[in-house]
């Protein structure tokens, strides 16, 4: 059946998912080998072949046939449970669509992510899936792994290095939970690391200035010393030393991220302090990401979260996007997904 006049033409397989209301990870899979997915799915996504008139580029996947299964993901520390999510969930939309997927963390450090890159160039795989450690990167050796690996950056974004990202927007972040915490009580302090690595609490500091300043008010940062990736045993001390000393400019803390908030936490509550939106409680406290304990921290943790399954599904999708256009983009792609409040007892 030809395509109708007024339809309009489909050009690549993402769209061509969407059209006939299949995974696009399944539809990747039936072009691979039809025989692999079950008979109702193969006779749709046949049937909209037919409608849409669509073909895929057979010269990119018979290229990838050629090449191996083996798609690498690469976080920058494992352990986090937020990248232990993002991780989970890239790692079975990849098993899901017939690759082999393999987990690497850098636990970080520059010199064993840049150990990541050479185990997975031994791999060939067709793909990468990269959160990069930031601004403890080689930047020299970053940007030499993506241009020989097709690669997609998440979560970290850094301009210009490899062929697309897919991550959260950390301005959306800073700008509700601000507000948020603003129009409900005394306007929030930032609790930070003096010295962050990740490109991500830069940003978010930089949006918690603005946010403030849009909202008429002064921004009152609390910065911490602490590096590496303890953030739980960093904020604790932090939240104790200025908590002891009276540094606090506000009874409303607003933490750059989830696990610095838990120290918080158990800084307070090892003071006396409660911490909620009754009666009787000393502070409130908020934080950012979503991190997958937070909603059972005491009490449980107001934050602003990813969308994880968003983030997982547009980054395998990009990534299989890649690889069906032989590894190159015309120009670099960049999703940005915007982030949900979550108020809980803590603010």
């Amino acid at each position: 059946m030809n395509q109708p006049i007024d339809q309009p033409k489909i050009r690549n397989m993402e769209a061509f998912a969407i059209a006939c209301g299949v995974s696009r990870p399944t539809v990747s899979k039936y072009f691979h080998d039809p025989d692999s997915v079950r008979q109702s799915t193969r006779a749709r996504i046949e049937t909209a072949i037919e409608q849409y008139d669509y073909r895929p580029n057979i010269f990119a996947i018979d290229q990838n046939r050629r090449k191996t299964k083996n798609v690498g993901i690469v976080v920058p520390y494992l352990t986090d449970p937020v990248f232990g999510e993002i991780a989970r969930n890239l790692e079975r939309r990849c098993h899901e669509a017939g690759f082999r997927a393999t987990l690497l963390s850098a636990h970080g450090e520059q010199k064993l992510e840049i150990e990541a890159f050479d185990r997975l160039r031994a791999l060939r795989p067709v793909g990468v899936l990269l959160a990069p450690l930031g601004r403890e990167s080689n930047l020299d050796a970053l940007e030499h792994f993506c241009y020989e690996v097709p690669t997609v950056l998440f979560d970290r974004n850094i301009a210009g290095v490899g062929q697309a990202f897919v991550g959260s927007d950390n301005d959306s972040f800073v700008r509700q939970s601000t507000a948020y915490l603003a129009r409900t009580g005394e306007a929030p302090c930032f609790f930070e690391m003096k010295d962050p690595s990740n490109p991500n609490s830069i940003a978010r500091r930089r949006s918690y200035k603005t946010s403030m300043q849009a909202l008429g008010l002064e921004p009152m940062p609390v910065q911490i010393d602490g590096k590496g990736w303890n953030l739980e045993q960093i904020g604790y001390d932090g939240a104790m030393r200025v908590i002891e000393h009276g540094l606090l400019p506000s009874t409303t803390v607003l933490c750059s991220n989830d696990r610095l908030a838990i120290g918080f936490l158990a800084a307070a509550h090892q003071k006396g302090l409660r911490v909620g939106n009754h009666a009787g409680c000393a502070l409130r406290l908020a934080g950012h990401d979503n991190h997958p304990f937070s909603r059972f921290t005491c009490p449980p943790l107001t934050t602003v979260g990813h969308d994880f399954d968003a983030l997982s599904d547009r980054g395998v999708e990009c990534l299989f996007d890649l690889i069906e256009q032989g590894g190159r983009f015309e120009r670099r792609a960049e999703t940005i997904f915007p982030a949900k409040l979550v108020v809980r007892e803590s603010a």
